[in-house]
């Protein structure tokens, strides 16, 4: 049986040693097979995980946008209501009234009550609901020492003034809204990359196995991303400019506006829905642009960040920087020498980690695509504003007619007569400039609302304009497959570039909303991984 055995095997020892080099390589095989396989399915776990990870903070810093706006809102709105003291006409208006009626309750009651019936409910309109500002308050304020201005004069500087807080907000609210995703977009793509840095990194041979707290306090880690508390908070510090003074650029160049458009319009003169909306029109071309190559033109950094020389002094007026104090000796040697107080306070912002965050802030104000948004978002706002809250309000809505009625109404003349008299059909229908000053004037406030959330033109603006989330994405994604390949987060070049986005010098590529809508498809794609989003 052994003999049988040993004899059988070596007749056929080729082709077992063939079979077993068909065995052992197909296992061989199997195996490279299923750690490739565990490999590839390991690499999408952690890429899915990566992806989930980057959408979520992604989803979160836009949440922290729209609360960031909330609380910077109130500050804006409390300096343009108090330059602009619609109020207080009003109250100077009430005045005169009150005067007129006295002289004239002398003459005849029916005198008095001809002029009651005049401007009364006019003037009154504007009180309904309104804020004073403590400033404008007569009791708390100080009476203008100044001659006193006519009925006419007052009506028109307050038909002027109430058109012009009202606009005024929502291009701040506009800016501050797109300045305070970029400034948060910015930061967060840094903590990203600086997180993922920190990850990349392999332990300590001594510490591959245990669990240890790392403290990053001292701003090493991250420290070239920026990612270092007083960096950030200098940076988020330069919103002031815009909530301080460069409101007052904005607010002169709509007040302009305004005076050229509505200035010869009389408040007792009847408007309709559409010419309204012709003159809030009218007034967005001249502080927009009257073309698309104007609007993609013009620039709005001046009104969002200071000159490079003034940074500075905004860091200084802000309450970020403190000068140091100083010995009232020195205080009076200042004094006679007429230098300031922080004169002697030098705060290099021409380079680091803010100097290159600013820059970058200033290539995306200035790319069209900051152009395309703005103008979105204000669109959104003025159809909330006049459409919504105007319109709907004071006008009369058309009745729903059967078609039956419709078309027997369409038979009939404008004017008919019944019973030997003439009837004239009313045409569109009117309403006072005086009543619709006074709606836009309570909608200031509501527009500057940030004390008791959703502020509901904020609200409508996020949830119409698509858009101001991809740019947020391309911002956010700018430079990140780069960075983290390179673990050299310290590139130079501007992210809007570096994402393949849209410069300066493309507006006159044609079509330019097609080119922009492109670039922010492709990014939202690379943040979170949905194709979903459709340019407008």
């Amino acid at each position: 049986m052994i003999s049988a055995t040993r004899r059988w095997l070596r007749r056929h020892r080729t082709g077992i040693a063939i079979g077993a080099g068909v065995v052992g390589a197909g296992y061989l095989a199997a195996q490279y097979a299923i750690g490739k396989f565990n490999e590839a399915r390991e690499r999408m776990q952690m890429d899915r995980i990566a992806k989930d990870n980057i959408r979520r903070r992604f989803e979160q810093n836009q949440t922290d946008c729209t609360i960031t706006v909330l609380a910077l809102l109130p500050t804006l709105a409390e300096n343009i209501v108090e330059d602009l003291p619609v109020e207080q006409l009003t109250h100077e208006l009430q005045q005169k009234k009150a005067e007129r009626l006295a002289r004239a309750s002398g003459e005849g009651k029916s005198e008095a009550s001809s002029m009651q019936d005049g401007d009364t409910a006019s003037v009154s309109s504007f009180q309904t609901g309104s804020f004073i500002h403590a400033s404008q308050s007569p009791l708390g304020g100080s009476q203008s020492t100044g001659p006193r201005r006519t009925k006419a004069q007052l009506w028109n500087e307050l038909k002027v003034t109430s058109v012009t807080r009202a606009f005024t907000l929502i291009y701040s609210l506009s800016l501050l809204t797109i300045l305070t995703r970029i400034q948060l977009n910015l930061l967060g793509r840094l903590s990203y990359l600086s997180s993922v840095i920190s990850l990349a990194q392999p332990p300590p041979p001594d510490r591959g196995n245990s669990i240890s707290m790392e403290d990053h306090d001292d701003g090493s880690a991250g420290a070239g991303l920026g990612n270092d508390f007083e960096t950030n908070r200098r940076y988020l510090t330069f919103s002031w400019f815009l909530l301080h003074k460069g409101y007052v650029q904005i607010l002169g160049k709509v007040r302009r506006a305004v005076e050229e458009v509505f200035g010869g319009i009389s408040p007792n003169e009847g408007i309709t829905a559409a010419r309204l909306s012709e003159l809030v029109l009218e007034v967005r071309k001249k502080v927009e642009g009257s073309s698309e190559r104007e609007r993609y033109a013009a620039r709005w950094l001046p009104y969002m960040l200071p000159p490079k020389e003034e940074e500075e002094a905004v860091l200084i007026e802000s309450g970020v920087i403190t000068p140091p104090a100083t010995s009232p000796g020195s205080d009076s040697q200042n004094q006679d020498s007429g230098e300031s107080r922080h004169g002697s306070i030098h705060i290099d912002t021409s380079t680091g980690p803010l100097r290159q965050l600013l820059d970058e802030t200033a290539d995306l104000i200035d790319s069209p695509t900051f152009t395309r948004i703005h103008t979105l978002l204000l669109g959104s706002m003025f159809s909330h504003l006049i459409d919504t809250r105007v319109v709907g309000e004071l006008f009369p809505q058309p009745r729903q007619h059967s078609p039956s009625s419709s078309i027997s109404s369409a038979q009939h003349p404008r004017i008919q007569e019944l019973d030997s008299s003439v009837t004239v059909v009313p045409g569109e229908p009117r309403v006072k400039l005086a009543n619709i000053l006074a709606n836009i004037s309570r909608q200031a406030h509501v527009i500057g609302n940030g004390n008791n959330p959703p502020n509901e033109y904020i609200a409508k603006a996020e949830a119409e304009v698509k858009e101001l989330e991809a740019f947020a994405a391309v911002i956010y994604a700018s430079n990140l497959d780069q960075s983290l390949g390179e673990i050299q987060p310290d590139s130079k070049e501007s992210g809007l570039r570096s994402a393949e986005g849209v410069g300066v010098s493309d507006v006159g590529v044609e079509p330019v909303d097609e080119l922009i809508g492109d670039k922010l498809e492709s990014a939202w794609t690379k943040v979170t991984g949905s194709t979903s989003f459709s340019s407008r």
